[in-house]
């Protein structure tokens, strides 16, 4: 499977990938806002199936590493680019950051719902700044306020929900913040509800949909004229100064 690494046997324990492909709207609209810090090379962390990649990887890249510890993920996402349905300079590699050689260098390095499955939060982000460039930036969007930890955080394998000043406690200090804004004020509404009331494990495709049709829209048109300051959701950007 190209550049994947076939000892590696960490096995992702959710099951919301295959519906949460479905979220294009979602997608779509935060993607709209980490594309200007992208540049040429980019590392993903924890790529998952690659659905991400699709709405965010564009021709104008040079390099784009889909880093995706779970096998059969990574398998997915070499599918993908094997089919044609990613560009031929994204390269899929099965593992870690510590499976990466240490001379690598990006431009931006992405996590996109990753970081609240690691337990060792603080220590992967010392880590994965090695791997910037300087003027690099870090990308960072996870699930927002620990008052919205349901069951479905545990399913799927959460440690812990984030806020701007959780985010901020565990950056270095050689790092600017470039933007740090919830997302998704209407989805709130959507967590709320699973909390309060439904008490679900698993989202079906049905509520998936429902949210990405109609709240994200809202949450689009919203968000901006509340300041980014209510959200399910928190992107945070970061520039390497030295």
């Amino acid at each position: 499977m190209g550049d994947c690494l076939p000892n590696n046997q960490y096995q992702y324990v959710g099951s919301e990938l295959e519906i949460a492909r479905e979220a294009k709207n979602w997608k779509t609209y935060f993607c709209s806002l980490i594309y200007p810090y992208l540049g040429n090379e980019v590392l993903e962390v924890g790529a998952g199936m690659g659905g991400t990649t699709q709405v965010l990887c564009q021709n104008h890249h040079k390099r784009w590493i889909c880093l995706e510890p779970d096998t059969e993920l990574a398998s997915v996402i070499q599918d993908l680019i094997e089919q044609g349905d990613l560009p031929n300079y994204c390269l899929v590699k099965n593992g870690t950051l510590i499976d990466l050689d240490g001379s690598e260098k990006f431009d931006s390095l992405i996590y996109i719902d990753v970081l609240e499955h690691i337990k060792e939060d603080k220590d992967e982000v010392k880590l994965a700044i090695n791997y910037l460039k300087k003027g690099g930036c870090l990308i960072i969007l996870c699930p927002a306020h620990q008052w919205l930890f349901t069951p479905f955080d545990i399913a799927i394998g959460h440690y812990r929900r984030y806020n701007k000043q959780s985010l901020l406690s565990i950056m270095p200090e050689n790092l600017d913040c470039q933007k740090l804004r919830y997302l998704d004020c209407i989805g709130v509404l959507a967590s709320l509800g699973n909390r309060l009331l439904l008490k679900s494990s698993h989202p079906t495709l049905q509520q998936i949909k429902f949210w990405d049709d109609l709240m994200v829209p809202l949450s689009t048109k919203i968000d901006p004229l509340i300041g980014y300051s209510l959200g399910k959701s928190i992107l945070g950007i970061w520039q390497k100064q030295i």
